[in-house]
């Protein structure tokens, strides 16, 4: 198991910094961690696809607790705070990042999506 030997998280980059005892150390945005979020709400139930999280270019970090001694329990300023990202989740998610990354991008373009949140346009008549 991946255990991190520091956690922290800088409120200005809104990016969560941790570090692990094999010497590897990431830094994951609000948004990264937002829109991979280990919950059934993003994750989906049994096979079905990810849900596709949009909008969150912006979303920031309110808290973040320890559950138990396994992992992080985030809650972010969209409201979201379901779902626990255990270490070795969070080391993958630092050791795929890129990947993981781009593939995310690849899905917004695929599906008309944007990483800013949507805004209505209200025409006057």
């Amino acid at each position: 198991m991946a255990t991190p030997t520091k956690i922290h998280y800088h409120k200005q980059s809104r990016e969560l910094e941790l570090a692990f005892a094999d010497g590897s150390a990431y830094r994951l945005s609000a948004e990264y961690l937002r829109v991979h979020s280990p919950s059934a709400e993003v994750r989906g139930h049994g096979a079905q696809m990810p849900i596709l999280q949009h909008g969150k270019r912006h979303v920031t970090i309110l808290n973040i607790e320890g559950a138990g001694n396994y992992a992080l329990k985030i809650t972010f300023d969209d409201g979201h705070d379901t779902g626990l990202y255990s270490w070795d989740y969070l080391y993958n998610l630092g050791k795929n990042h890129d990947e993981l990354w781009q593939m995310y991008l690849d899905r917004l373009a695929r599906e008309g999506q944007s990483r800013d949140t949507s805004v209505i346009q209200i025409h006057q008549v």
